[in-house]
């Protein structure tokens, strides 16, 4: 009887020391996995919070109103600098300049636009999309705007910016901006409506510092 409890007593003490071998890979393996998910999070959450200064080469579409149909391609190129604050929120500057010739034969049109707003960002150490509204003025010159003492040729008035992009970081902080899309309007005089609502396509680059 006594042999019968010691066999029993052995049995489960491998059994015990079987499933302590067992459980100590599992839990090795839980580790690893909860170590990576913990530290991609923070490569995300530091992505996140990094300043961002992006270069961009820009191609806008608008149109004459005057003219039916009228539509013409401005280029240009923007520097744009955006500041975390929580999270993927942040604030974003932006200065830009295009210019188009002969959008009329012997009219020409140059404009700087600088614009401030909000910008949110989703995204992680692959791949960052972001979204934002920016608002401020337009300066245009070389060209001709309507008056009420006749024509001048330059002109300012109010801007805003509505759209969003896609970031991709390579190596060392920095990054190609696979593609900006966005809408802008502006108040210009041209004897019609007096608005522009143009189309802006940019890409370039881009370079993440401050990071945490």
């Amino acid at each position: 009887m006594f042999s019968k409890r010691k066999f029993a007593v052995e049995a489960i003490g491998k059994q015990l020391q079987h499933s302590r071998i067992t459980l100590i890979p599992a839990l090795l393996l839980l580790g690893a996995v909860s170590a990576t998910a913990q530290m991609s999070a923070q490569r995300q959450s530091s992505v996140l919070r990094s300043s961002v200064i992006a270069v961009t080469y820009d191609l806008e579409r608008a149109k004459t109103a005057s003219i039916s149909g009228g539509g013409f391609w401005l280029q240009g190129g923007a520097v744009d600098i955006a500041v975390p604050f929580y999270k993927g929120l942040g604030i974003v500057g932006s200065f830009s300049g295009a210019h188009a010739s002969n959008i009329r034969p012997g009219v020409n049109l140059s404009k700087f636009t600088y614009l401030v707003g909000p910008r949110f960002t989703i995204g992680g150490s692959r791949l960052q999309v972001f979204g934002e509204g920016l608002f401020g003025g337009v300066h245009a010159f070389d060209s001709i705007f309507p008056a009420t003492g006749g024509v001048t040729s330059s002109a300012n008035s109010f801007a805003m910016q509505f759209g969003g992009g896609m970031d991709v970081p390579l190596r060392h902080g920095f990054g190609v901006r696979a593609l900006e899309l966005d809408y802008v309007r502006t108040g210009l005089a041209n004897n019609g409506t007096n608005s522009q609502n143009d189309l802006r396509l940019g890409f370039g680059a881009f370079y993440q510092f401050n990071r945490r």
